[in-house]
């Protein structure tokens, strides 16, 4: 076993908590796009465009998220992304879940 941990190697971990990632962004404010990806960028869920854009019209599509077009002074108008009530439920699920799987690996392994 290595000692480094090499991120490739949690790659479909790392791509089902995406979405977790993408929504605690969200949660905090009304956000652009760019602005999603710069706060990602920030952390170990950087990520691109063309995986940013399928996750967040999926989540629209389930439910999770709505969005607003508003004017830009910088360009054409930008779509700004909010959870709605299921999202919120939605992420406080997600939140309990990951509280439960934490503790459950805990105890399957110990603190260190």
């Amino acid at each position: 076993m290595q000692d480094k941990i090499i991120p490739e190697d949690f790659a479909a971990l790392r791509k089902g908590l995406l979405e977790f990632a993408v929504l605690q962004v969200i949660s905090k404010h009304e956000v652009y796009a760019a602005d999603i990806l710069e706060a990602l960028s920030k952390t170990d869920f950087a990520t691109s465009e063309g995986t940013l854009y399928p996750l967040l019209s999926r989540t629209k599509r389930e439910g999770y998220l709505s969005y607003e077009w508003q004017e830009s002074e910088a360009g054409p108008p930008r779509k700004y992304y909010r959870l709605t009530n299921e999202g919120v439920e939605h992420l406080k699920q997600l939140q309990q879940y990951w509280k439960h799987l934490h503790k459950s690996l805990e105890q399957l392994g110990g603190k260190r």
